[in-house]
């Protein structure tokens, strides 16, 4: 077949590039592992499928593996809207928060026969922990009342009888028991505060029951006087005993997410590690990046320059043996006292299980997603860091076009900016079949860690506090800046995505410098902050707040960093995407925002999705979605 000439010429010049992977290869290696449970013969997780949407528990012996949940079943948590600990194995049998209706059931280990153990329609649950001691579940109930939205931890006996264990507070994660299951800790938080902001560390006494006793606050850190400079309030978080009934925890008092032990007097006593965050900011339940093990050693992970670690560590000598060399990502630790398991990631590997010996360190795969690409047609991240305003240096990922197709191009490549949502979230340098979909048509991509991204230490974290809409978006040029500078991308082709908060990031960036870019995307993304304010979830109703400031002191504000209100100096072409089932950026923000583009004759196109939520999940979504913005993209990007 004869290729006509102009549509040959066009195929070479990057952004056209062919490529093997299609969208929906792509979107076939999106699955992803959450929530590893284990005892001494099994480990479980909960799986996401694309290809139907539905998250699957899935258990691995030393006999094989199986998925667990019959049809008509999806084990996901939506409590705070993000979920999190939808799964507890217990003796025999396991329990998991079931999609559809919020409920938790109970599933036998062989009969796999699935029973309600919870029927209250106007409740979700989530950070599922069994107590063996009292044969009964410990859950946080998030209960939705014509009034308010409620939280508290409750006990459930496998019976179906429920009491509260502890309410009062706005918010609850993480509830542990220590292994004589006469002592609850867990971590709260009141509004106006955030989980990554200030929380509180709560130690309980229970009697034979499982009720409180008597139940205590963990101090806070003091300023010294030497170092009124100190980081208060304090953020505590993943809260745990280790086998000996001492309780550890994560507190960011010294600058940086580390481990820290409760002693005997209430105070704490800081655990050797390496200083540097142990953990991301706390968007879902029950999360575990640091796990006490026997005889006084610890598995801790932790990130350094935006890559990822894993060791053992011995709380008292400091000994420290490192473990699973070539992954930069861990999460979602468990162990049985022989194996640890986790979840890991890799510049060549999105996401996989893996079980480490204890004695021995060696690792075995239990399960991966499935490449799809061949290891030397990946674009592989390279470390980004540059000077962005005030002086700060910024973070974030380079990845060059890459196809073995096309050779390196003659011409410098279009530039895709990536900026992520939370904001107060992360990207990381493992494998995303999306930015492979980008390189591989001869993009380059920057995925960014703009100032207020979680990793890099508390202060980094803060700089995004009353400044959202500002130096995200100077990290985002500063970024174009120095890739130019360094003549690696081409000045005339930028563009720039985004997702939630990563959407309100990109429309500001098109309000401060629209004329540096070809065209953008935003995926439900915020365009009214004032308006996401007065109708967002509770876990995020104080956050723009914190991001942006008191709209009462400082309305103009809110004003000038509207991409609605400023839609007029806006030129560069948008497409939009939005589920219209979303609670937490409301299908109305990107309607305003198409009609008042589209009022002022900027190009722009929409697509909606009449059953996603916030984050889509469909296999045909995903797809839809990156066809259609490599459509658009293409279209202006043509000279």
């Amino acid at each position: 077949m004869n290729v006509p000439r102009e549509s040959s010429a066009k195929a070479e010049q990057p952004g056209f590039w062919t490529s093997s992977l299609d969208a929906a290869q792509a979107v076939a290696a999106a699955s992803d592992y959450a929530d590893l449970v284990c005892d001494e013969q099994r480990l479980l997780w909960v799986e996401f499928h694309p290809e139907d949407g539905r998250s699957l528990i899935h258990e691995w012996t030393e006999a094989g593996q199986r998925c667990l949940t019959p049809p008509g079943y999806s084990a996901r948590s939506r409590v705070y809207e993000y979920g999190g600990g939808a799964l507890c194995l217990a003796s025999g049998f396991l329990c998991f928060v079931n999609e559809d209706d919020q409920q938790i059931y109970v599933q036998g280990l062989h009969d796999l026969d699935c029973r309600a153990l919870t029927q209250r329609g106007d409740c979700r649950y989530g950070a599922l922990l069994n107590d063996p001691l009292r044969d009964r579940l410990i859950a946080l109930e998030e209960c939705h009342t014509a009034t308010a939205v409620e939280h508290r931890l409750v006990a459930i006996s496998y019976a179906g009888e429920r009491d509260v264990i502890t309410e009062g507070a706005d918010f609850y994660n993480s509830p542990c028991l220590s292994p004589d299951g006469l002592h609850l800790a867990w971590i709260e938080w009141d509004r106006p505060h955030l989980p990554w902001t200030q929380t509180r560390l709560m130690s309980a006494v229970l009697n034979d029951r499982g009720q409180i006793v008597s139940k205590k606050s963990i101090p806070s850190a003091q300023p010294e006087v030497s170092q009124p400079e100190a980081f208060l309030p304090e953020a505590f978080q993943q809260p745990q005993f280790d086998s000996s009934g001492e309780l550890l925890c994560l507190t960011d008092r010294s600058g940086y997410w580390l481990p820290w032990r409760v002693l005997a007097d209430g105070g704490l006593e800081s655990v050797p590690s390496q200083t540097a965050d142990h953990a991301p900011a706390p968007w879902q339940l029950n999360p575990r990046h640091v796990l006490g093990l026997a005889n006084g050693w610890l598995a801790l992970s932790w990130l350094e320059g935006g890559y990822g670690h894993l060791a053992l560590r011995h709380n008292t000598s400091a000994e420290e043996r490192r473990l699973a060399h070539g992954y930069q990502r861990f999460r979602s630790l468990a162990s049985n006292g022989r194996w640890l398991f986790c979840v890991a990631g890799s510049a060549l590997c999105s996401a996989a299980i893996v079980r480490i010996d204890l004695h021995t360190h060696a690792l075995q795969i239990i399960r991966e997603v499935p490449a799809a690409l061949p290891a030397e047609e990946v674009s592989q991240p390279q470390r980004l860091l540059y000077m962005s305003g005030g002086g700060d240096i910024a973070h974030g990922y380079f990845y060059p076009p890459c196809n073995c197709i096309h050779a390196s191009p003659e011409t410098l490549p279009p530039l895709l900016i990536f900026t992520h949502g939370g904001p107060t979230s992360a990207t990381y340098a493992v494998l995303d079949n999306r930015i492979q979909y980008w390189t591989q048509r001869g993009f380059a991509v920057a995925d960014l860690n703009y100032r207020g991204s979680v990793g890099f230490g508390r202060a980094y974290r803060q700089r995004l506090q009353g400044q959202w809409g500002v130096i995200d978006v100077e990290d985002v040029l500063a970024a174009i800046d120095h890739l130019v500078a360094a003549g690696r991308v081409d000045a005339a082709k930028v563009f720039i995505r985004g997702s939630s908060a990563g959407g309100y990031t990109t429309l500001c960036s098109l309000v401060a410098a629209g004329g540096r870019f070809r065209a953008a995307a935003s995926l439900y993304g915020v365009s009214d902050p004032l308006r996401l304010r007065a109708n967002t979830h509770k876990f995020e109703a104080d956050y723009i707040d914190w991001l942006i400031g008191d709209p009462a002191c400082d309305p103009e504000r809110y004003l000038a960093r509207s991409p609605l209100e400023r839609a007029a100096e806006i030129t560069t072409p948008v497409i939009f995407f939005q589920g219209l089932q979303d609670g937490v950026v409301l299908p109305e923000q990107t309607e305003r925002m198409v009609a008042a583009l589209q009022t002022h004759g900027v190009p722009v196109e929409c697509l909606t999705f009449a059953d996603e939520r916030h984050g889509f999940r469909a296999a045909q979504t995903l797809r839809s979605v990156l066809e259609h913005e490599l459509a658009f993209y293409q279209r202006w990007l043509q000279d």
